[in-house]
């Protein structure tokens, strides 16, 4: 991302914020920027693509950093999966994003609401395979019933808590109240063996399983999910440093404003002397990586 769609996104976010998104007009956005409007649309078709491209922002950065709670670290650790959860909320809550979401659930915009269920399966995806890490493959049977439950008891705790505390909530009290009852309610499903909704369910529900149309960029966090589920069933000594590579290049790739070319290079190098080096799937994320910067580049004025 350069840094005249950076700006252009900070300006939207906060004209969403505190307009609304409906009554906000893409001659509000460039005002308020400082940037053309034939500028705008040389990288925004719409108000639509604007927003996606708003939350699309937050989540890269939320993964990125939920992802690096996980560096060296034992993927069963509940203590790591709630300093996730808070990180989530966190950014959530300084982002404003409940804002954004409950206009848009509200309006007549079917596009948004399509992407904005596609965004809601993509973390219950993300907790079900987290909880799979947390509580074993043998309860995996179980365990996306159980994702549901405690997204709906989270959000009901939060919900009730506002009320109760007028906003002057304890959130880290609130994650670790419910990821307590998770442990319990995972065991007591799991000993029944009962089950609602059947984990398959996922490849249906999800683009990336059906082969939907994604993006570059969506393409390359895909992609290096992959390389780094390779290294981590590697037995290599040189597992942490690869991971912390991967984390590093994801985050490269999100945060600049600018891709810096150099940096990708050599971090792309000393992944290819790792044990990932000569894996098709790293050889793949290394053609993505081209096409995004190829993509990128600074159209013309």
């Amino acid at each position: 991302m350069n840094k005249k769609q950076e700006l252009m996104l900070k300006s939207a976010h906060k004209l969403f914020v505190e307009k609304g998104f409906q009554a906000t007009s893409i001659q509000d956005i460039v005002e308020d920027s400082g940037i053309s409007k034939g500028t705008f649309y040389n990288y925004f078709s719409s108000k639509n693509e604007l927003v996606i491209k708003i939350f699309e922002s937050v989540y890269d950065e939320l993964e990125t950093k939920r992802n690096e709670f996980l560096i060296g670290q034992n993927r069963s650790d509940l203590d790591i999966f709630i300093k996730q959860i808070e990180l989530q909320v966190q950014m959530h809550h300084q982002n404003q994003l409940f804002t954004l979401f409950e206009e848009i659930f509200f309006s007549n915009n079917a596009e948004l609401k399509e992407h904005f269920k596609q965004a809601q399966l993509y973390e219950l995806h993300w907790l079900y395979n987290r909880l799979i890490d947390l509580f074993g493959s043998d309860k995996k049977a179980y365990l996306l019933d159980c994702a549901i439950m405690f997204l709906g008891i989270l959000h009901r705790n939060f919900h009730y808590s506002v009320m109760a505390h007028h906003n002057q909530i304890d959130a880290p009290k609130i994650i670790r109240y419910t990821v307590d009852r998770l442990v319990h309610l995972v065991k007591n499903v799991s000993t029944s063996q009962e089950m609602l909704f059947d984990p398959d369910l996922l490849t249906q529900w999800i683009p990336f399983h059906n082969h939907s149309p994604q993006t570059t960029e969506q393409k390359i966090r895909a992609s290096i999910l992959l390389v780094t589920k390779e290294a981590e069933d590697a037995d290599d000594v040189d597992k942490p440093k690869i991971i912390e590579l991967l984390t590093f290049l994801q985050e490269e790739l999100i945060r600049q404003p600018q891709i810096r070319s150099f940096v990708i290079s050599s971090t792309l190098h000393a992944l290819s002397e790792t044990v990932v080096g000569t894996s098709e799937e790293f050889k793949q994320l290394k053609n993505l990586i081209q096409l995004l910067i190829e993509e990128q580049k600074e159209p013309p004025m």
